[in-house]
């Protein structure tokens, strides 16, 4: 139950800092905004502050920022059909830019960097003279450069028998150049047998810089990124289908199993966090994309709308991007509802 009401909190906190985007640059642009919303449904607790309502809401699963002129004609100077081009396409793309910041903050503050670590070699395998030492970091691997944990063994399975090979020793940088490591036959107690290079590759704990963490955490940070669009790519494909998507439910129900899982509360809930700081990566990419409903729906319209004001002095008239808006909005709540049986269904065909 603690991780179901963590993951739940989770969401929460990773819209509420969405929205939060949206209002700090709209507040620095002069644009205004008539309420600002963490959670939603019935309100707890609400107070006016100048122009601006702040409200405390009963579901903890939402929020919202509502600019003046955001999706209605306004006449008032400083709604937010009234700003200019650039400062519009900021805010929109400043709730995107902060779900990507919390998702590193969490990679930053909760993990450690693990690089990919020479353990020792294989028994019986001849590779203990291959030139590596116990501790080594793998940097690069035939040229490829390690970046984060588990590249390097991917890169050792994609090489031939021999490989390049620079680590770091002692906090120095070693050229190993050309390293003899063929592969040979592992045969498994169970009778499989796998194609092994005799030595043990793991992740290791590595004490460096300040800016060392935070490459990390970049790294880490771009990776989930790229894991957004190999699974946009897989589902486009028919690789996946949308009965492997997962929603909200879904999620916290991973996020529990997660949780359940670990050695100690205390593991459990860095995992779970582990998990917050992929989905923050997962909002950001997943919201700019150009689709309607979204804000990189509505970047694109204010993008084409520049185009064809500075091409031929004319726009799309705002009544049909609003239609477009409400389908897209109309069949993202209808993949959502999908998505959400589906989970529900899983959770119960257990």
């Amino acid at each position: 139950m603690l991780y179901i009401v963590v993951g739940i909190l989770i969401f929460g906190a990773l819209i509420a800092v969405h929205e939060f985007g949206h209002f700090i640059t709209a507040k620095l642009f002069g644009v205004r905004v008539n309420e600002f919303s963490i959670g939603m449904g019935p309100a707890l607790l609400h107070r006016q502050r100048g122009e601006t309502e702040y409200s405390l809401r009963l579901f903890p699963v939402g929020g919202y920022c509502a600019m003046e002129g955001e999706d209605e004609d306004s006449e008032d100077p400083r709604s937010f059909g009234q700003a200019k081009l650039w400062k519009k396409l900021i805010i929109l793309c400043a709730g995107a830019f902060m779900n990507f910041v919390a998702g590193l903050v969490l990679l930053l503050f909760l993990y450690y960097p693990m690089a990919d670590a020479y353990l020792g070699p294989v028994e019986g395998y001849g590779t203990e003279k291959c030139g590596l030492q116990a501790g080594d970091i793998l940097l690069s691997v035939d040229g490829k450069e390690v970046t984060r944990l588990g590249q390097a063994r991917t890169f050792l399975s994609e090489g031939g028998d021999t490989v390049a090979l620079v680590v770091e020793r002692d906090g120095q940088r070693v050229d190993l150049g050309e390293v003899y490591l063929p592969f040979q036959s592992h045969t498994a107690e169970d009778g499989t047998t796998t194609r092994i290079r005799g030595i043990l590759v793991g992740g290791a704990k590595v004490q460096g810089t300040a800016i060392g963490r935070l490459e990390y955490a970049w790294n880490e940070a771009v990776y989930f990124a790229k894991v957004v669009w190999l699974s946009l790519r897989e589902l486009i494909s028919g690789a996946v289908s949308l009965r492997d998507l997962s929603g909200p439910v879904g999620i916290v129900d991973t996020m529990n199993q997660v949780g359940s899982q670990s050695s100690s509360v205390g593991a459990g809930l860095s995992n779970v966090a582990y998990l917050g700081a992929l989905i923050a990566v997962n909002l950001a990419v997943m919201n700019l994309l150009p689709l309607p409903a979204l804000d990189g729906g509505r970047v694109f319209f204010l993008v084409l709308n520049g185009v064809l004001y500075t091409l031929f002095k004319k726009k799309i008239d705002p009544k049909y991007e609003g239609y477009v808006h409400m389908i897209g909005l109309f069949l993202l709540l209808a993949l959502m509802a999908m998505v959400t049986l589906s989970d529900v269904g899983k959770l119960f065909g257990k």
